[in-house]
């Protein structure tokens, strides 16, 4: 029984690590963005890539893409951290009670 519940602990920790990377990769997608957000309103002319082209573009609509995809990004990274806090309570308790059968 407690070999199960140590090896759920360590499949814990892997979860609680990857939401860590996600959460890491998404936070420096928002620094991307709102650099890009930052330059985008000192410029007069604006491109985007598609594939392997870079074509003119909007500055207006640009900056909306930028801020809803901000937006989306913020979103994201505030969900990771609800999984991480959902999955630290979890792995709290199994230790509790792994830590009591030991005694």
């Amino acid at each position: 029984m407690n070999s199960e519940k140590i090896q759920q602990l360590q499949l814990m920790e892997q979860n609680s690590q990857a939401f860590m990377m996600q959460k890491q990769q998404f936070q420096q997608q928002l620094v991307e963005i709102e650099s890009a957000i930052s330059e985008l309103a000192k410029s007069k002319q604006s491109y985007k890539i598609i594939g392997s082209v870079m074509i003119s573009a909007d500055p207006k609509e640009l900056a909306k893409a930028l801020i809803a995809k901000k937006e989306e990004t913020e979103l994201r990274i505030k969900t990771i951290e609800s999984q991480e806090e959902k999955l630290k309570e979890k792995a709290k308790l199994l230790r509790d009670e792994v830590m009591k059968e030991i005694k």
